[in-house]
């Protein structure tokens, strides 16, 4: 694990495996996410990965109707939105992220700072199949 650069890429492949990867400064402790080769904070490249527990709150979101055709495949629009929100996670940083397991037609049940864990969904056809990150209450 050490071994793979600080980059989206790596960030990708470590979702395929089911995990929330970022990079901690190992001189400031600050934490990035996604990951980055250098510290944001210090300035530092001595950087390591650490694994996010992807539990969270949500901190803002919007019901989407007016989707891109990836979307529209799978059987969203205007009558049928989804959720995309912004999660606070548990260490502090903020992830965008799709929200699952809540009623996109009825944004104003939705609460801003209810609890939501992450979860993988694979979709996608045959072998052409990825790995997503979504939250879900």
């Amino acid at each position: 694990m050490n071994n793979r650069p600080f980059n989206d890429h790596s960030y990708g492949a470590f979702l395929e495996e089911e995990k929330i990867m970022g990079s901690r400064c190992k001189k400031c402790g600050a934490l990035a996410l996604p990951p980055r080769p250098l510290c944001v904070s210090c300035q530092s490249w001595d950087m390591e990965w650490v694994q996010f527990q992807g539990a969270g709150k949500l901190a803002a979101f919007t019901s989407i109707t007016v989707v891109p055709p990836t979307m529209a495949k799978e059987g969203f629009g205007k009558n049928n939105p989804y959720i995309v929100g912004v999660v606070e996670l548990v260490e502090g940083n903020k992830i965008i992220g799709r929200i699952v397991g809540l009623d996109a037609k009825k944004p104003e049940d939705i609460k801003v700072g209810s609890p939501l864990k992450a979860e993988f969904i694979h979709a996608g056809p045959g072998s052409n199949q990825r790995t997503y990150l979504v939250f879900r209450p």
